[in-house]
């Protein structure tokens, strides 16, 4: 659901799925049968500040594998690798720990919502200089008016929910 008079990548509300168990366990079931279907091994799921960090822990620990965070800069301690990009509504930095993943390591991207895609392909370069290798990025809803996915050019991407 949306919230009335807000721009829909602000305001696209997840907590009722958060607050219904089955429906967030399904949600879960859901994702994970398109991992195990889609890829053989994944060695880490890494969120998106802050809604991916909802999504993906469950996801890997049912996938049996790791999480990593990619947080919004000045949040991770040690050293980090960022990235500046531009919002549809200003600009922004994301950051990783330098030694989160290992060069060849094979990751998925998880987060609540795609909109312009900037986020996405930020997080998309922080794993690429840290050689690592993204297998997919994976929302729950896709806004798919604002053609984010477009911007990914060649990383595999998988949304639930589409919204024109």
């Amino acid at each position: 659901p949306e919230v009335p008079n807000c721009p829909p990548s602000l305001c696209s509300d997840i907590s009722p799925l958060l607050k219904d168990p089955a429906a967030f366990r399904t949600l879960i079931d859901l994702l994970e049968d398109h991992l195990r279907a889609s890829f053989p091994k994944i060695d880490f799921i890494a969120g998106l500040d802050s809604r991916g960090f909802l999504i993906g822990p469950p996801l890997a620990q049912r996938l049996g594998i790791g999480f990593v965070l990619i947080r919004k800069k000045g949040k991770l301690p040690g050293p980090t690798e960022s990235i500046s990009y531009a919002l549809e509504y200003g600009k922004a930095e994301l950051e990783i720990q330098s030694d989160a993943v290992e060069p060849g390591q094979k990751v998925v991207i998880v987060d609540d919502l795609l909109a312009t895609g900037g986020t996405m392909c930020a997080a998309c370069e922080l794993l690429a200089r840290l050689k690592a290798e993204v297998l997919e990025c994976l929302v729950i809803i896709e806004l798919k008016l604002l053609k984010g996915s477009e911007k990914l050019k060649s990383i595999p991407f998988y949304s639930l929910l589409q919204y024109d």
